[in-house]
């Protein structure tokens, strides 16, 4: 285990490598992207030393480039020669590691939504690390629809899942559902009842649940035997919903609870969304998804630890019919604070009216996620930087950002938002046109913007202003303050134009021409839960005024608006916030 101070070395290196790389000054979330990507035994704990990192990042950013290099060799003088190097896991992660019993051609996995909502986060990085797997050994993918419960699934469902996989650019080499499969699987659970691995149960849902609990049998597992007659009554229909189940004969004294004789059938009473009403006994997942990977030939079966202690039943049913066994991969769920995934959390969300729809960009659905302005290469990206875990960590969502930064900030160009506008009046300034470039260092095209004697500046930057203040105006002049008057709650800035010359010693903000302004606002996603809570306020609205060269615009453009952040077109007059 590391020291507290080789921890504290190893976080100084890592800011020290981004500051050298960016001019002296290092950024918290590309190195907090890189210590996720690069150290996985600091990983677990990034939350906790987060505060670490921009402790260091504050000390080191006061330096020149060259005390930095100088401070670098010391701590660290292998990396110094790696400098150009240090971006490297942001752009290429790590490899997943080998499967066992793999071979190159034979590899099968697959990828087993259930269609009861919308694709989030955690199913990305499920169905990422499905198909790389399968495109490591050059065998193939399955998508198939766990879709056995009609009172869940709708066809909306099923084509959400179908768009955000080809948004994920990940290719299917087969799509099928279980529901397909529903005759075959009646045969499996016919034999296994007349096998005597397996029992009709009559018991009300209270005595299941009670006995399951104290772990005892019910009368209906000491009948000595499952007659065919028995067997064809529950299948074909004879019983009503909840009043028969069929039950694993397990072990009702087992401490793993899954074992305690779980429900393999039950009868559901339902219009499924793609059979209709013509069936009503429907098989659990626990039962029909350890036969459909068999008989479909998947080799690795990967699942979230949440089904860890059902690991046991998935392999006890195929034993039971003598079929094949795939190999069994486990690995965390993929969560952030205060963004949950759970259905639970987000239903009722959406059921109450409290978020409108799935695509709402505070959500952690890929809809959503999209939305917000996040690109599908980073999400990969990300997901096979944290690789193959069972530990239970929540990665600040600052890294997944660093990976989306590192992809849309070539492609996106700058423009100027003032949020909360000030007017400021320029009292010695001449009209003139100025061209601006659209990207800092890559050519994206130039803008012409026609400046007069007035300006808007951002409220927030207009507070700090004092008379005899001097600043600059990015890209235009520099100027000094003159006078501040408040008229019927207006607040007017009245300066004097002082020169073209940039100096380092004034502060740069961020402007609007007057007359080139138009009204625009920028949705702003926070946190939506705080613990158990909702967040009342986990969506803001910044309002202000923005270059009209912004309504030129498509819809889905990343743009990065000056000293605001990175953001996508939403609607004419609207982007919603990615990140900084």
């Amino acid at each position: 285990m590391l020291s507290d101070e080789q921890i504290r070395n190893s976080i100084k290196a890592a800011v020290l490598k981004n500051a050298i790389e960016h001019n002296g000054k290092a950024r918290a979330d590309a190195v907090i992207g890189k210590i996720a990507a690069s150290r996985p035994d600091l990983r677990s704990n990034l939350k906790g030393i987060i505060p670490e990192i921009n402790k260091s990042i504050q000390e080191i950013n006061t330096l020149s480039l060259t005390q930095q290099k100088l401070l670098l060799k010391q701590i660290s003088p292998e990396q110094v020669s790696e400098i150009s190097l240090s971006s490297a896991s942001l752009q290429t992660p790590p490899p997943l590691p080998p499967l066992a019993n793999a071979a190159i051609g034979n590899v099968i996995t697959r990828f087993p939504p259930e269609p009861n909502g919308y694709p989030h986060i955690g199913h990305a990085k499920a169905a990422i690390i499905d198909e790389e797997y399968a495109r490591m050994y050059k065998g193939k993918l399955i998508l198939r629809f766990d879709d056995t419960n009609p009172l869940s699934e709708k066809l909306e469902y099923y084509e959400a899942f179908i768009d955000a996989i080809r948004w994920l650019e990940i290719k299917p080499d087969i799509i099928k559902n279980t529901s397909d499969d529903i005759e075959l699987l009646y045969e499996y659970g016919k034999k296994l009842l007349l096998s005597g691995g397996a029992y009709v149960c009559t018991c009300s849902q209270e005595i299941v649940h009670d006995l399951r609990a104290r772990g005892l049998d019910c009368d209906c597992r000491k009948v000595v035997e499952q007659t065919p007659e028995l067997t064809d009554r529950f299948f074909g229909g004879f019983f009503d919903q909840n009043k028969a189940i069929i039950r694993l004969k397990g072990n009702m004294a087992d401490p793993n609870t899954a074992m305690r004789d779980p429900t393999l059938f039950r009868i559901i009473q339902g219009h499924h969304p793609k059979l209709g009403n013509k069936y009503r006994v429907w098989p659990t997942y626990d039962f029909a998804a350890p036969i459909e990977d068999s008989l479909d030939g998947v080799t690795h079966a990967m699942r979230t630890k949440e089904y860890e202690l059902r690991n046991t039943l998935y392999f006890a049913i195929l034993d039971n019919l003598n079929l094949r066994k795939p190999q069994m991969i486990e690995f965390s769920r993929l969560e952030f604070d205060g963004i949950p995934v759970s259905k639970r959390k987000i239903k009722p969300l959406i059921e109450k009216g409290i978020i409108k729809s799935w695509d709402d960009p505070r959500l952690p659905t890929l809809i959503a996620v999209k939305r917000r302005g996040f690109v599908p290469e980073a999400i990969r990206r990300f997901v096979l930087s944290l690789g193959i875990t069972l530990a239970e960590t929540k990665p600040p969502f600052e890294t997944l950002e660093a990976f989306n930064r590192r992809i849309i900030e070539p492609q996106s160009i700058r423009l100027f938002f003032v949020k909360d506008p000030v007017e400021l009046c320029i009292q010695n300034a001449s009209a003139k046109e100025i061209i601006l470039k659209n990207h800092p260092n890559i050519e994206h095209g130039r803008r012409k913007v026609w400046v007069d004697h007035s300006v808007y500046i951002a409220r927030e930057d207009a507070l700090k202003l004092n008379v005899g203040d001097e600043i600059r105006l990015i890209e235009l002049y520099n100027i000094r303050v003159v006078d501040i008057k408040t008229e019927d709650g207006k607040l007017t800035i009245i300066c004097l134009w002082s020169g073209d010359d940039i100096k380092q010693d004034i502060s740069k903000i961020q402007w609007v021409a007057k007359n080139d302004a138009v009204p625009y606002k920028i949705i702003v996603p926070r946190e939506i839960y705080r613990g158990e809570l909702y967040n009342e306020n986990s969506l803001e609205v910044w309002k202000g005024f923005c270059e009209s060269f912004v309504s030129t615009l498509k819809t889905d453009t990343k743009v990065q608006f000056v000293r605001t952040g990175f953001c996508r077109i939403d609607e004419t007059d609207t982007a919603i916030y990615t990140h900084r």
